[in-house]
């Protein structure tokens, strides 16, 4: 949440999350951001791409087999994330609507990012793509 908060992006969360959505829990985890965030909920996949139509979608898996810098994104992309503990289901890897499968490499010994860390990787990598809109703005300062 805070990362969207940050980079201008909307959060989209799709059913069932996996953690409880309330704002005692919210608060408790430090999630200060609630009130500053875009979010959407969807209980499904397909009523996300309906409602949303993202322009293309990436599916984000340490089984990708594209590196996150070898994507050229566009404004209107959709990147998708899976659960820490067993990421994406294998019908979302699979399906028509998702134009590649994406992975952020790690060396022989790791496993896996943890979904913050690869989130937050992944949306700098798109935000830079898309020359930081907005960031000069979001910060007061002036463009060079």
């Amino acid at each position: 949440m805070r990362l969207c908060v940050n980079t201008g992006n909307r959060l989209h969360l799709i059913r069932p999350y996996g953690f409880a959505w309330d704002d005692a829990k919210l608060r408790r985890a430090g999630l200060d951001y609630k009130h500053h965030a875009d979010v959407g909920h969807y209980d499904s996949m397909q009523e996300f791409l309906e409602a949303v139509e993202p322009r293309s979608v990436y599916a984000f898996s340490q089984f990708g087999t594209k590196r996150y810098t070898d994507v050229v994104y566009r404004e209107g992309d959709a990147l998708v994330f899976g659960s820490e503990s067993v990421g994406l289901p294998e019908e979302v890897m699979t399906a028509p609507y998702v134009v590649d499968t994406i992975r952020i490499p790690v060396t022989p010994r790791g496993r896996s990012l943890n979904l913050a860390n690869a989130a937050a990787i992944a949306v700098y990598e798109v935000w830079r793509q898309l020359g930081f809109a907005g960031a000069d703005a979001a910060s007061g300062a002036k463009p060079i």
